[in-house]
């Protein structure tokens, strides 16, 4: 069976329509599919912070995370929004884990380089993929939030597009962003193929933005260092993730290289 990473975007997690959860467990029972879910919650952790009266500010796509922020975001994380997708698909008769990157050492990480700037966030160093692929290999659809942990116990905010790339490189696994938009796009037309010369100009004419700049250089430094594939598709529309699997010309496929068609 094939493994293939699924990176829920904060954005959408809400949004998820039922069709979604219906697809992972048809891919999973007719299509040889071993599904491994990990996901964001930004919205959610910026409307909790404010209930909380916490402050927070955003360099490049990334959330500055104090003491204080972290408290919160482990919680609406690894607590609301992972439980949340856990119910969905255990409705759907599928056999479920939740768990965060702290639980079972699945993802340990050091601070970003520009700690005194971001505060506790994390990029991960390693995956604990044994652990993984128990779960995996036991029939279980593994669902992840992406708080990370070091040698000492310290926790770490982990973006979860990179989370779910290391995620995907340590499993050799297809990666698939699913998000509220069909793909990336340009000029309300959405761009099928990206290779990395077009992300970088996209990004500097300012086409590709805010958070979707960590999305697009998680996917180049993923094929990077070895995944197969990594794509961004619709989760809103019910037959995207489908159509995208059997080959059909869906979403924004991303490669390092430019691709000639004959």
């Amino acid at each position: 069976m094939q493994t293939i990473v699924f990176k829920c975007g904060g954005s959408i997690v809400d949004e998820l329509p039922e069709s979604f959860f219906q697809t992972l467990a048809t891919l999973k029972a007719s299509h040889n599919v071993n599904p491994v879910i990990v996901h964001g919650g930004g919205p959610m952790i910026s409307s909790k912070l404010q209930q909380l009266n916490v402050s927070t500010t955003f360099v490049e796509g990334l959330r500055v995370t104090t003491n204080d922020v972290l408290d919160v975001v482990e919680m609406v994380l690894s607590g609301t929004v992972n439980k949340q997708i856990v119910r969905k698909l255990t409705s759907f008769n599928q056999n479920v884990c939740g768990v965060s990157g702290v639980d079972g050492g699945l993802l340990k990480a050091i601070p970003i380089t520009q700690t005194k700037k971001m505060g506790y966030v994390g990029e991960v160093t390693s995956v604990n993929d044994a652990f993984l692929r128990t779960l995996i290999d036991s029939g279980y659809i593994p669902v992840i939030s992406p708080i990370a942990v070091d040698e000492s116990g310290q926790r770490y905010n982990v973006n979860a597009d990179m989370a779910a790339a290391a995620i995907a490189q340590s499993l050799t696994a297809p990666l698939l962003f699913i998000s509220d938009i069909p793909g990336v796009k340009q000029n309300n037309k959405v761009l099928h193929h990206l290779c990395q010369k077009d992300i970088e100009t996209l990004i500097d004419h300012g086409t590709i933005y805010g958070g979707m700049i960590p999305k697009v250089q998680s996917a180049l430094v993923a094929l990077e260092k070895g995944v197969p594939e990594v794509a961004i598709v619709s989760g809103l529309e019910e037959t995207a993730m489908a159509q995208f699997i059997t080959g059909e010309a869906v979403g924004t496929r991303i490669t390092l290289s430019e691709v000639s068609y004959v």
